[in-house]
């Protein structure tokens, strides 16, 4: 197709510069609106929505603490650091921290915070086929990534293949039939969405995750990708009109529900799980 246009652009049948021009920008203002997510979620109005997120930051920001307590973390790479919440963490934690992304407007604002953490580097890579070196990092962060990616095996194998040896990787990514996700795909569609936008008065857009995995479909990659699970847990309940509805009220329902089916049978339901992990060949 794209042959097709540029033979027809010579006739002045079809503007090839203008439609490329076009779609450029299409995608930059796209990428643009997800950074401005990514920045809203953890201050949004919406008392439930900012606590779904907070709440798995807080944890993540403590396993990081904890494996880095255990040993001394030369070198730290953060997989897909989307608007740059964790590097000033992760360059307080190690003596050299990696940000490594695919998308190049996540990688530009990364840049931004990095130049305050003068320990912090950005480069682009393809956790599916990376070019980073093995064994190379004693601290690995992967959040919110891996439901991106259609090649998930691929993914959690790249992670593995990053690990210095004792080294740890924290995890997390949503849990494919949680209220959210399954609500998710009904506010998105046409129409829907606009009524939706027009209830939390911030940046909602397609959440982007193409490949969401239960606990058993993800604890068999990890095994399958040579890791092992250290400690897990599971954070952050919707449930909908409430979390819209009732404010803080509906936001402590939520939270002594959350409470309730952790570790339960019913603990699917529960938004986000989250992993520290380690190498199967690992010594510690």
């Amino acid at each position: 197709m794209p042959c097709i246009a540029r033979f027809l652009s010579i006739f002045g049948v079809f503007d090839f510069e203008r439609a490329n021009t076009i779609r450029e920008h299409k995608v930059s203002r796209v990428k643009s609106e997800l950074v401005a997510l990514q920045e809203t979620l953890y201050t949004s109005r919406n008392p439930t929505r900012m606590w779904l997120h907070t709440s798995r930051r807080d944890w993540v920001n403590n396993a990081l603490k904890i494996c880095a307590s255990s040993r001394t973390v030369k070198r730290s790479i953060e997989v897909g650091p989307g608007a740059g919440g964790y590097l000033p963490l992760l360059s307080g934690l190690s003596e050299q921290v990696i940000a490594a992304d695919i998308e190049q407007e996540y990688l530009e604002y990364a840049l931004d915070i990095a130049s305050d953490l003068k320990n912090v580097q950005c480069t682009t890579d393809d956790i599916t086929r990376s070019s980073l070196p093995a064994g190379a990092f004693d601290l690995v962060l992967c959040t919110e990534v891996i439901e991106h990616i259609a090649d998930s095996p691929s993914a959690l194998a790249g992670l593995r293949r990053l690990l210095s040896p004792g080294g740890r990787l924290v995890l997390s990514t949503p849990q494919r039939y949680s209220p959210l996700e399954i609500c998710s795909k009904v506010a998105f569609l046409p129409g829907v969405i606009e009524l939706v936008r027009l209830i939390y008065r911030e940046p909602i857009i397609p959440t982007g995750h193409i490949n969401l995995l239960t606990e058993k479909e993800l604890k068999l990659q990890l095994d399958n990708a040579g890791l092992v699970i250290l400690e897990q847990f599971k954070c952050g309940l919707y449930l909908p009109v409430v979390a819209e509805a009732m404010g803080r009220v509906g936001l402590k329902i939520e939270q002594w529900l959350e409470e309730k089916l952790r570790d339960s049978r019913l603990d699917w339901l529960l938004w986000t799980q989250c992993y520290v992990l380690k190498a199967k060949d690992a010594d510690a």
